[in-house]
């Protein structure tokens, strides 16, 4: 009895699975949640000075600790062809840090260099004004 009993739960446990894949619908599907909704590039030459660094390491600091499922910070050097096709699509011409959603493009560059290596609090607050607005 005991045999019956547990070869038709598994009968009916396969059926159910099945019934599940034959829908399209998965037993593990969770909503996406951690879509990134806002990148963040920035752009640097292959000699790099010290404000350079700065830039790329504050915003990717705030990025990292507050924004991490909500924004990716992606680095490119302008320099290498590799990543021309960027370059050209952005018109970069120098060292930039950009924040892109969609068609929405907003140029960080020169409040990032004024303040990341000598103010870098200040840089994260209006670092972070961007983002939260463009979320």
């Amino acid at each position: 009895m005991k045999k019956t009993i547990s070869i038709l739960c598994f009968t009916l446990m396969m059926g159910i699975l099945n019934s599940f894949a034959a829908t399209g619908y998965s037993i593990e599907a969770k909503p996406i949640q951690d879509e990134v909704q806002v990148k963040a590039y920035y752009f640097h030459a292959t000699r790099r000075c010290e404000t350079c660094q700065a830039v790329e390491n504050v915003a990717k600091e705030v990025i990292d600790e507050t924004y991490a499922d909500k924004v990716s910070m992606l680095v490119f050097n302008r320099e290498i062809d590799e990543n021309k096709a960027l370059v050209e699509k952005y018109k970069i011409s120098g060292q930039t840090l950009l924040l892109v959603k969609g068609d929405e493009v907003v140029n960080l560059t020169t409040k990032a260099f004024m303040s990341a290596r000598n103010n870098p609090e200040k840089f994260k607050k209006e670092l972070k004004a961007a983002i939260d607005a463009m979320l």
